[in-house]
């Protein structure tokens, strides 16, 4: 008696690579990917398939949609060029970014905690000396002068610790948004002295908008979300032997705090940006109006690495 296909392919114990329903389309892939030499990328592809198969199972998505949903993948890497990420910032707005930032930085033993990296880090940033002002040009809104100390995990000061910055203007735009602005300016490289300490001089950011010109936006005006984002300043901290801090300190305003469009204020980055209407500064010899926020950073033992900007 002849023996079918399927029939031989269960007799010897192996998974059908003929679809037979739904459910038989998961096996086969997982099946398929099996010999896959590196155990980690077996099993996130593994995982992935699975959960990527049973979203659709329950979605239960039509032809014209899943159309939809290539095109917009595709969008999203046609708007990807080298002065804008598209993906980064859709990684942002559906919260991905923001998750993997907290699964990956606990605050334990006092770490300060992590914050999206965003898409708009650039390398190459001016080393500035302790004090100097990261404004090239005659930006409005007033001076904020910005200090505190970074430590370890046990207290003790790290000298010569990397703080770097970056940072919107005053109007909410980055250099790289805004041809009106010199190249690079509010971003800055500063190390911290002998007792741990940094200080710059900046201007107060403002919240903005996420670019909404491209499928990102398209989605948020789908989901009737507003774009914005709360004032803030980008740090990246590092020091040899420490994990590498990439985070995010935030205006201590109302205002789209509770609602950032990436999902990515933790309520210990929240920072008192103190209002000073009188008097000169400890340093730098500001004169009233400014501003001052004080902010201490801590790093646990562990690797130094650099994230890769996304954007030139």
């Amino acid at each position: 008696m002849e023996t079918s296909f399927e029939t031989q392919q269960a007799s010897a114990g192996l998974c059908p690579v003929l679809i037979e329903d739904e459910h038989s389309v998961t096996r086969i892939v997982e099946a398929a990917m099996a010999n896959t030499a590196d155990p980690r990328l077996r099993f996130v592809m593994g995982s992935l398939v699975r959960h990527l198969h049973g979203f659709l199972r329950e979605a239960r998505l039509t032809d014209a949609e899943f159309e939809f949903a290539l095109e917009f993948l595709a969008r999203l890497g046609h708007a990807t060029h080298a002065s804008h990420n598209e993906v980064v910032l859709a990684a942002d707005v559906l919260g991905l970014s923001t998750l993997v930032t907290v699964m990956n930085n606990s605050t334990r033993d006092g770490r300060t905690p992590g914050a999206l990296l965003g898409p708009f880090y650039r390398a190459n940033a001016p080393r500035y000396a302790c004090g100097d002002c990261v404004v090239q040009d005659d930006a409005p809104g007033l001076p904020l002068l910005v200090s505190g100390t970074v430590r370890a995990t046990d207290g003790s000061p790290l000298a010569g610790a990397l703080v770097e910055i970056w940072q919107a203007s005053p109007v909410g735009l980055y250099d790289n948004q805004d041809p009106n602005q010199p190249d690079r300016n509010l971003r800055g490289c500063f190390q911290t002295d002998e007792s741990g300490n940094y200080h710059f001089r900046t201007v107060r950011p403002a919240g903005y908008p996420v670019p909404t010109d491209g499928p990102v936006g398209t989605l948020l005006a789908a989901q009737q979300r507003h774009p914005y984002r709360p004032a803030h300043i980008h740090f990246i901290v590092a020091a040899p032997e420490y994990r590498t801090l990439v985070t995010q300190v935030f205006a201590d305003e109302p205002d789209k705090l509770e609602s950032d469009v990436t999902f990515g204020v933790h309520r210990q980055l929240v920072g008192t940006l103190r209002l000073h209407d009188h008097g000169r500064s400890d340093w730098g010899d500001v004169p009233a109006p400014f501003y001052t926020l004080q902010f201490d950073f801590t790093l646990e033992p562990g690797q130094q690495t650099f994230p890769k900007p996304p954007i030139d």
